[in-house]
């Protein structure tokens, strides 16, 4: 347990504190109590278009929204549903792929057979990837996957798929991907397997945690997840605006 809090603690040091922008993130975890999973999510932006939003939650829903509704320029990739769940089921995404994940699966579909109808996002030079992830809770032992959707290196017009299973996390851990591994013209897009990831305390304190963590600048908005063994879920926000 040591080397894996070593390794946690050096990822939220060296990947989130020291960097710029690792972009959008999300991490699915287990709270330090035990008593509840977590799904972190947040979003970056350096326009002032990717600025202008806020989380909205609605139970254990997540949507993105605009802070000012007059300054929205493309709605198309800012505007979305983050967190959806389905019975036994809680997915969380940095796109409008949570609505295909939901409903694909909803009619007996895999994780991975959702993700095969979608691509990389569409915003040459960057071809944003597409990350997501699932907590599965529906036969008692809980099943992980996440996922990253990336423009492939040789010819951007394809895509590569990753997809990890990992072993459920002991308390006070995590797994996430981000979407860039810092900043750059254009944005340099993640590499390598999840990251191990801390969470440490309540989620509120979790919350408060990652918060700190992004870039001042850069942050929009944050939140944490809650994921209880009778299957309720609430939802903790950070936002750096509010909507007018």
């Amino acid at each position: 347990m040591s080397t894996v809090r070593a390794l946690a603690q050096a990822n939220f040091a060296r990947h989130l504190e020291a960097n710029a922008y690792p972009g959008r993130g999300l991490v699915l975890g287990r709270a330090e109590s035990g008593d509840a999973w977590l799904q972190v999510y947040w979003i970056m932006g350096r326009s002032e278009n990717s600025r202008n939003r806020v989380f909205v939650a609605d139970g254990g829903e997540l949507r993105t929204d605009a802070a000012n509704p007059a300054l929205v320029k493309d709605p198309s990739l800012i505007i979305y549903e983050a967190m959806l769940e389905l019975p036994g089921v809680y997915l969380v995404s940095n796109g409008d792929q949570t609505r295909t994940l939901a409903d694909v699966m909803e009619s007996g579909g895999r994780f991975e057979d959702a993700l095969e109808m979608r691509e990389r996002e569409p915003d040459a030079p960057n071809y944003t990837p597409r990350i997501s992830g699932m907590l599965d809770l529906r036969l008692g032992e809980p099943v992980l996957a996440l996922s990253i959707l990336r423009a492939n290196a040789a010819d951007p017009a394809l895509t590569d798929r990753s997809t990890f299973r990992p072993a459920p996390p002991p308390p006070g851990f995590g797994l996430g991907l981000t979407t860039y591994q810092g900043d750059g013209n254009p944005l340099p897009a993640f590499q390598g397997d999840p990251l191990w990831l801390p969470c440490a305390g309540s989620a509120q304190d979790v919350a408060d945690a990652y918060w700190a963590a992004i870039d001042r600048e850069n942050r929009v908005a944050l939140a944490v997840k809650s994921i209880h063994r009778d299957g309720r879920s609430e939802i903790a926000l950070r936002n750096r605006f509010a909507r007018s």
